[in-house]
């Protein structure tokens, strides 16, 4: 009998295999190890297999997509229903290969080699700024112990630390206290010209890519937001509308609707945290603008401000932000701001 659908549960070095035929009886039920992956695979005829989307999922679904595979990734909560009782490899891997064949399952778009490369820098950039964080507050309390406070901004946390770095810093500490304080500001610095580099590293990668190019003409999308748009979505035809690619962020409010009635709450945080995160950040620097100068900003956050809190408006905006990038990607066209829906080709 010849195997038509594989669940694939994926792993460090073991990996579990379920196998069915086209009437759904099982064929086949394993376990490999990472050596013996690449080579199971090239001998069986072209199949579909499933697998859920997790960090090594893409790099798996390219070898086995040239090995002539048809390779579907599943957002693991989707498959999650379909296993039976206990949890263990050989279950979820049932479940994959019973869940990759439903009519309804959504699917995850597989990501490139280089927009996972261009991910990467976001990840690092990520953890350096956390670490930065948590150094200039060390920095802080430790000088405060001393009865030195630091002004509320990084700027100036950064600006002391490079003071004390040159020694033009006269500050009265002893001598225990003042090695460390100098060990926190070296090591400060250090991460903000790391992170620096990247920074100059996403805004060439942004000028380079037409997809990153075109999205950083929103307003609220920087170089950061636009190259992380353009690397996260890898087919934005996937999504059907702005508001399924705004539901996908978790930027939609999360709905306890029964018997006809309807019921709103909070957004649904589903999604990539990140990017949910970049296009909050980006709309509460919208609304910094609209308080200066309402006339430089969308007409809907003004309205949403007259009428709501500045963190609902900064989420509304955000959402607002999601669906006109989902246009821009979807349409190959720069930001319009005086653009009329349903007059787009």
């Amino acid at each position: 009998m010849e195997i038509s659908t594989i669940g694939l549960d994926l792993a460090k070095n073991v990996f579990q295999v379920h196998g069915v035929d086209k009437e759904g009886t099982v064929i086949v039920r394993k376990a490999l190890r990472r050596a013996q992956m690449l080579p199971f695979f090239a001998r069986l005829s072209p199949c579909l297999v499933g697998i859920e989307a997790c960090g090594t999922s893409h790099h798996w679904a390219r070898e086995l997509q040239n090995l002539g595979h048809e390779v579907r990734l599943m957002p693991p909560c989707y498959v999650k229903p379909y296993v039976k009782r206990g949890k263990n490899d050989a279950a979820d891997a049932e479940a994959i290969c019973e869940a990759v064949t439903r009519p309804t399952m959504r699917f995850v778009a597989i990501k490139s080699r280089e927009q996972q490369a261009a991910l990467s820098l976001h990840r690092v950039r990520s953890l350096l700024t956390g670490q930065r964080t948590q150094l200039v507050n060390m920095m802080r309390c430790q000088l405060a112990e001393f009865g030195i406070a630091i002004p509320i901004g990084l700027g100036r946390a950064l600006h002391l630390a490079q003071q004390i770095e040159d020694g033009e810093a006269a500050i009265d500490l002893p001598p225990q206290a003042a090695q460390v304080i100098g060990m926190l500001c070296e090591l400060v610095l250090k991460l903000h010209a790391r992170l620096h580099e990247l920074d100059l590293r996403l805004e060439a990668l942004r000028r380079s890519d037409d997809m990153a190019r075109r999205l950083a003409t929103i307003p609220g999308i920087g170089s950061i937001g636009a190259t992380a748009l353009a690397a996260s979505v890898t087919d934005p035809h996937q999504f059907r509308s702005g508001r399924q690619f705004a539901a996908w962020l978790g930027l939609t409010p999360r709905q306890q609707s029964s018997g006809g009635k309807e019921r709103l709450g909070r957004i649904t945080k589903m999604g990539d945290k990140y990017l949910r995160q970049l296009l909050v950040i980006g709309a509460t620097s919208l609304l910094r603008r609209a308080k200066e100068g309402p006339a430089t900003v969308h007409p809907f956050l003004v309205g949403i401000l007259a009428r709501k809190s500045a963190r609902v408006a900064s989420v509304a905006m955000a959402n607002k932000i999601a669906r006109i990038a989902w246009a821009v990607m979807t349409r190959g066209q720069v930001y319009q701001s005086h653009h009329v829906p349903g007059l787009a080709a």
